[in-house]
């Protein structure tokens, strides 16, 4: 696409409890926005579509005295609480009805919005999906940088298909949003989905900020979920894992049984309670945890298999409202 053409852009603004950050994070979205339209990189119709994930304090009324103020800003309030990556999808499907391409990140400023410029220029050079990678993790403290390691190493020792220290902050052409349309599972993990999607792929490094306002989102306990999540929506490798373990106690269950066998024929003594406690516990261990890996896999088929939509439209402010796929939308309301 030429620079002439000016395409439309929407950044979409997942927002559960943002009334803290919220109007700083308006201010400098317009300040960017209306310095990328003056150059003329942009469409004067792109917007910002902010995406209120059930909300319990006032963001959502913040966001629809946004969009009275200025039709840049729309917004797009979900029927209940459905999670961040569920928001974040609602607006993405959203947006690609009206965009040709769309900008994801988080309303707590920790992003560069600056980074937004080198995304935008890397779509006009072909770039279907731009990935926005933190190079440095000076904001975290030592436990997270050591968890966000070993979080990574998993992903790819398990086989999933993910972008070291990208989060959400991404940019997709309006020709990879149809392409992620198309999956259809309810167990989201968009950070591994997106690399499946493929076209051309390109990364924009920057340095991340301190959160501007508020309270994160995500504790340790959710960190520790969503990692679960991840893994166990992108790769079976944990279940062929268990098959492996499974082998090697066998195998190793042989040899003892030949070594009791001889101990019995020479006539010693076997080995008493320790060595016995020990393989109890170690076994009944590996039997546990091997069942909580093999019901966390049924579990999601279970929920694949109800159908059940991944989100639901409550209300939409923008001025040509329109369905997102994935959920039933409500249409405007006064």
């Amino acid at each position: 696409m030429s620079l002439s053409e000016k395409p439309v852009l929407y950044m979409v603004i997942p927002c559960y409890n943002e009334e803290e950050v919220l109007p700083e994070t308006a201010k400098r979205l317009k300040a960017k926005m209306t310095s990328l339209t003056e150059r003329g990189l942009i469409s004067p119709e792109s917007r910002v579509l902010f995406v209120n994930d059930g909300s319990k304090d006032d963001t959502w009324q913040l966001i629809r005295s946004l969009h009275r103020e200025d039709t840049l800003f729309s917004g797009l309030s979900l029927s209940r609480n459905r999670g961040h990556q569920n928001a974040l999808l609602a607006g993405l499907m959203y947006a690609k009805d009206h965009c040709d391409m769309a900008i994801s990140m988080d309303a707590d400023l920790q992003d560069d919005i600056d980074a937004i410029d080198e995304m935008t220029a890397k779509y006009h050079e072909g770039c279907d999906v731009v990935y926005g990678v933190r190079n440095n993790r000076d904001t975290d403290t030592a436990f997270k940088r050591q968890t966000a390691l070993m979080f990574y190493r998993l992903m790819t020792f398990c086989g999933a298909a993910t972008v070291p220290n990208h989060a959400d902050f991404r940019l997709m052409s309006r020709r990879a949003l149809n392409g992620l349309a198309e999956f259809r599972e309810v167990n989201l993990f968009l950070r591994g989905l997106v690399p499946m999607v493929g076209y051309k792929s390109d990364k924009v490094y920057y340095k991340r900020g301190a959160r501007f306002a508020g309270e994160s989102k995500y504790p340790f306990k959710k960190m520790l979920d969503f990692a679960i999540d991840g893994i166990t929506s992108l790769s079976v490798r944990p279940l062929r894992m268990i098959t492996n373990t499974g082998l090697l106690v066998f195998a190793v269950s042989i040899v003892l049984l030949i070594w009791s066998i001889v101990r019995k024929l020479t006539g010693s003594t076997v080995a008493g309670w320790s060595s016995l406690m020990v393989s109890i516990w170690a076994l009944g261990g590996l039997l546990i945890l091997s069942i909580g890996i093999v019901g966390e896999y049924v579990g999601k088929i279970y929920l694949e298999a109800k159908g059940r939509p991944r989100f639901l439209v409550d209300e939409i402010l923008d001025e040509t409202a329109a369905p997102a796929e994935g959920g039933c939308a409500g249409g405007k309301r006064p």
